[in-house]
């Protein structure tokens, strides 16, 4: 891959990253207090969705630092490796817990009579992408085990 390319890509990442962080610095907390003025029999619940968004977001950094792992890995020329394979896995580990815990507060919302429609669709947009970002990382993983396996046989073939 071209150095271009790998340059764009950790742009990408850093600045993925740097606005999810500043949403949540400055954005969330703003909302989840308009959001308790404007609907006070549900103010009990603007500092537990807050913690539950704030807990999806530690997945989710998980996940972006070890694209950038990759990414080192792939600018490297040492992509047919098991630390590739490796990072693989940690993304789609940290996409299934993204998954889990929106899903988990989408239904304790659920429970509690307080799912707003906008907030159900923002939340299963979230649950639907990382279910992408999960099947297509473990696909990857799948072909790059098999790529590895069909190297060492052809390393091993005179």
């Amino acid at each position: 891959m071209k150095q271009g390319n790998i340059i764009f890509l950790k742009t990408a990442v850093f600045v993925i990253g740097t606005v999810i962080l500043g949403l949540c610095i400055f954005a969330l907390p703003v909302l989840a207090k308009y959001s308790a003025e404007m609907n006070p029999a549900f103010a009990y619940l603007q500092y537990p969705v807050q913690i539950g968004l704030y807990l999806t977001t530690i997945p989710f950094y998980i996940a972006l630092y070890q694209t950038l792992r990759l990414l080192n890995i792939i600018h490297e020329k040492n992509t047919f490796s098991e630390g590739t394979v490796k990072r693989l896995g940690f993304i789609k580990h940290c996409a299934s817990m993204i998954i889990l815990l929106y899903l988990l507060g989408l239904v304790l919302l659920i429970a509690q009579n307080a799912l707003h429609p906008g907030i159900a669709l923002i939340g299963l947009i979230v649950v639907f992408t990382s279910i992408i970002i999960r099947f297509f990382s473990s696909l990857i993983q799948v072909l790059l085990i098999n790529a590895i396996s069909q190297k060492m046989e052809n390393d091993l073939t005179i």
